[in-house]
């Protein structure tokens, strides 16, 4: 064989062999199956459920043995309180909208969780603001308004059972614009516990076994292994003909979201 001819094939695979290694490298950093090792050995990875939430609106990573959450604060659906001239403003005549409109406010926060929350040994009172974030990015709040009951408020509620106070839209109700009397992924509570709509996937209809926070241990439609979870309690709230989405207390250890 030519010797030229030989250095070149020896060339060409050394090379092939760099584009390959170099390839792998490049798929393995794919943000949404990263694995991360701890000191201790560990592997974490994101939660399977995490792909339910809206990536325009949020963006979640693993930092270490956590995960962080980073959101827009903003619905990715319709509603009154978009304003008129907004492609996702609707008109909801029978809402007594509060007069603050989405695009007005910096709703953007974080909440930083673990990959694996525990429950605590002690159950923790939810107080006002975001006590979660739901898959359309905006926050969760928990049955008050104001240091009162949210009755005084109810009013104000657009038809996915959220509004805008003081400067951020948020849901107290069974965000309807994509849950009603159903399984879906809700969002993720400050404890890093996911919640689910008022059916669970394991039993195809309402749980039974649902603590007082609507939480239970079971398989969900993210993962074949039981792990606890909460539920949209199925009890009528008040006057609203509706659900609340959680009212507390947290199972686990809350984290703040800022």
């Amino acid at each position: 064989m030519n010797l030229n001819l030989k250095k070149n094939k020896i060339v060409a695979t050394i090379f092939g062999l760099f584009v390959l290694v170099i390839t792998l490298i490049a798929c393995s950093n794919d943000d949404n199956n990263i694995d991360i090792t701890d000191d201790d050995g560990t592997v974490a990875e994101l939660h399977a459920a995490f792909a339910e939430f809206d990536t325009d609106e949020t963006d979640i990573y693993l930092d270490g043995s956590n995960v962080v959450i980073e959101t827009t604060g903003r619905p990715n659906h319709t509603s009154s309180y978009w304003g008129q001239g907004n492609a996702l403003y609707i008109d909801e005549p029978d809402v007594a909208a509060t007069p603050s409109l989405i695009p007005n406010y910096d709703a953007s926060a974080t909440l930083m969780v673990s990959t694996d929350p525990q429950l605590a040994s002690n159950t923790t009172a939810t107080s006002l603001g975001a006590i979660g974030i739901a898959i359309s990015g905006a926050a969760l709040f928990n049955d008050q308004e104001g240091n009162g009951a949210l009755d005084q408020a109810a009013a104000s509620l657009d038809y996915s059972g959220g509004h805008i106070g003081p400067s951020e839209y948020h849901y107290h109700l069974e965000p309807r614009a994509w849950s009603d009397d159903d399984e879906d992924l809700i969002g993720i509570i400050a404890d890093g516990f996911f919640i689910y709509g008022r059916k669970c996937n394991s039993l195809g209809t309402y749980p039974i076994d649902l603590d007082a926070s609507g939480g239970h241990t079971s398989t969900t439609q993210h993962i074949d292994e039981a792990e606890y979870h909460y539920h949209i309690i199925n009890e009528l709230y008040s006057t609203t003909g509706s659900y609340i989405v959680f009212a507390g207390p947290y199972n686990g250890t809350p984290n703040a979201v800022n």
